[in-house]
């Protein structure tokens, strides 16, 4: 294994999806602006990035995204009414959101797929690794993936992805990793990725999820990606490549997640995620979990 230089510091977060899941109230909303509790789901994605370390924020955005833009732009207006009426609380929340760190915005164009949203993003990572963070995928706070992924790729100088454990029956959901184990490491070697395999022909159960740590020639790569499943430019089928490769920034490596995440992608996954994480708060999360509890019964 060899060391690569460049420290991790930025982030690329695609975000140029139709939502289509979550029709009709994706009509008019980006379904990164979903709420998540009190906050958007896209807010969580950027305070991980930044926790982590993470200076310079990309985000991949198309048409009818610019409630993301407004979400961590400043609201002069607004933060007038607030203070005026010494409402401190709520002036500091929506304060936060503008002063997570720069975030820079791309537009994607068409939606080729997810290599091809990452593409979109070449000029602006340049020749240094990067860090790609999706927004189906909230990993809680308290869980530190996103920096370990970040060591890992300082110590290989290949392209880190997140794993985790899931039913057989559900692996054909995912990205699937076949992996092998490397003697006294935390991590693993990935041997080849499948993207959605039927539950037959899957190599494992660890399913690829939305965190990404990738070395600058996985652009060369997805440049020369033909359009795979679905018809779009897969980066499962680059990361393919880079893991049977030889030289530099080859090699793909696995960090396999046991923490806690909260899966937004799908309507009742995306519940459960809001239930899971307002019941953990303080100023009301005993109450719901009574509430619940009666509900049940």
């Amino acid at each position: 294994m060899t060391q690569w230089g460049n420290a991790v510091r930025k982030a690329v977060i695609p975000a140029a999806g139709l939502g289509t899941r979550f029709l009709p109230a994706t009509k008019a909303m980006p379904k990164e602006m979903l709420p998540v509790v009190d906050a958007p789901a896209i807010q969580y994605v950027v305070e991980e990035a930044v926790s982590a370390g993470l200076t310079d924020v990309l985000m991949i955005t198309g048409r009818s995204k610019r409630a993301l833009e407004d979400h961590f732009d400043r609201a002069p207006d607004l933060e007038q009414t607030l203070e005026a009426k010494g409402d401190k609380t709520r002036l500091e929340a929506v304060q936060y959101a503008s002063e997570l760190g720069p975030i820079h915005y791309v537009r994607q164009g068409e939606p080729k797929g997810l290599g091809h949203a990452v593409l979109c993003g070449r000029q602006h990572v340049g020749d240094e690794p990067f860090a790609v963070l999706l927004g189906d995928d909230l990993i809680d706070e308290r869980d530190d993936l996103l920096t370990t992924m970040m060591h890992v790729q300082a110590k290989t100088g290949g392209s880190v992805v997140a794993l985790i454990e899931v039913e057989p029956s559900q692996i054909s959901a995912y990205g699937c990793a076949d992996i092998s184990a490397i003697g006294g490491e935390g991590f693993v070697r990935v041997n080849s990725l499948v993207e959605k395999p039927n539950v037959e022909d899957a190599p494992s159960n660890l399913a690829v999820i939305g965190r990404y740590v990738l070395h600058p020639e996985v652009f060369n790569v997805l440049e020369a990606t033909e359009p795979g499943r679905g018809g779009e430019i897969q980066l499962t089928d680059a990361l393919q490549t880079l893991a049977a490769a030889e030289g530099d920034g080859s090699g793909v490596y696995g960090v396999i997640f046991r923490g806690r995440r909260y899966d937004t992608g799908d309507k009742l996954s995306y519940l459960k995620a809001v239930i899971t994480m307002a019941s953990e708060r303080a100023e009301f999360g005993e109450d719901l979990k009574t509430w619940m509890k009666d509900f049940i019964a």
